[in-house]
């Protein structure tokens, strides 16, 4: 039972190989906030532009972020991530798109 008493020296919260991993911690935080405001705004179609950019620039960041993913705990959350952006991103298209309604 050594195990037990070893103290826990992981990096962070996200960082489950005992190193820090500040961007990609940065771009899992950001990627989560853009899918949760586009998933949200595109419950509403006067907010089709929100939900179609926030969804857009999501998906980019998401991708980026499992490129340099490193722990198995960053891809989850970016995969949680990118799918509410894209859900958002493909239900703001719906309503209008990134352009849409903008000239009336």
């Amino acid at each position: 039972m050594a195990q037990a008493m070893r103290p826990n020296s992981a990096g962070g919260l996200f960082a489950t190989d005992g190193k820090p991993h500040p961007l990609q911690d940065t771009l899992l935080a950001v990627t989560l906030v853009l899918g949760l405001t586009a998933f949200v705004s595109a419950q509403f179609h006067h907010l089709h532009l929100l939900s179609s950019w926030t969804g857009l620039v999501g998906i980019l960041t998401g991708a980026y972020g499992q490129w340099i993913s490193v722990t198995t705990r960053e891809r989850f959350g970016l995969i949680l991530g990118l799918g509410l952006s894209a859900v958002g991103f493909f239900l703001g298209m719906a309503h209008g798109g990134l352009f849409g309604g903008v000239v009336d």
